[in-house]
């Protein structure tokens, strides 16, 4: 797998990724809410946190048919009682013809080392409380449960 991992470090190149991004929040959202995002979701994202050290914006290129077949975004996520910040993985992305070949994963850990230079030693990231597979994969990289949110409907 000959692939080109790139962190983008403008804004402007980053939002240039809103379309992919709304597409994907949209897919992994549809069940956990009643009623579609409001429009601009990824724009907002990206200008709310992309000046943030905890945010990592890190694509993975296919250099021989230039395009882009994987994307991994961080931001922080902060504890509302204690008030401590862990960059979080909210966009972790990956072209179905090119899924079970170890590219999110390349994407985590490139993502991850990124952080660790900027003093940030902790990555978290969510999955739903049926998602095994998800859960699964994330335990298998090192991810361990650290608490559970519940909701009231």
């Amino acid at each position: 797998m000959d692939i080109v991992l790139s962190t983008l470090d403008s804004l402007a190149a980053a939002l240039e990724l809103v379309p992919v991004i709304d597409r994907y929040a949209e897919e992994v959202l549809d069940e956990l809410r009643d009623e579609p995002l409001p429009p601009g979701t990824g724009r907002a994202l990206l200008e709310r946190h992309f000046d943030s050290p905890q945010c990592v914006v890190l694509t993975a290129r296919d250099p021989e048919l230039n395009e882009r077949v994987g994307l991994c975004i961080t931001v922080p996520f902060e504890d509302p009682l204690a008030g401590d910040a862990v960059p979080m993985i909210v966009v972790l992305s990956v072209h179905p013809e090119r899924r079970h070949r170890g590219l999110a994963r390349a994407l985590v850990e490139a993502v991850s080392a990124q952080l660790r230079g900027r003093g940030f030693p902790r990555l978290a990231a969510r999955a739903g409380h049926n998602d095994d597979a998800l859960i699964s994969m994330g335990e298998r990289w090192g991810f361990v449960r650290a608490w559970e949110l519940m909701l009231l409907e």
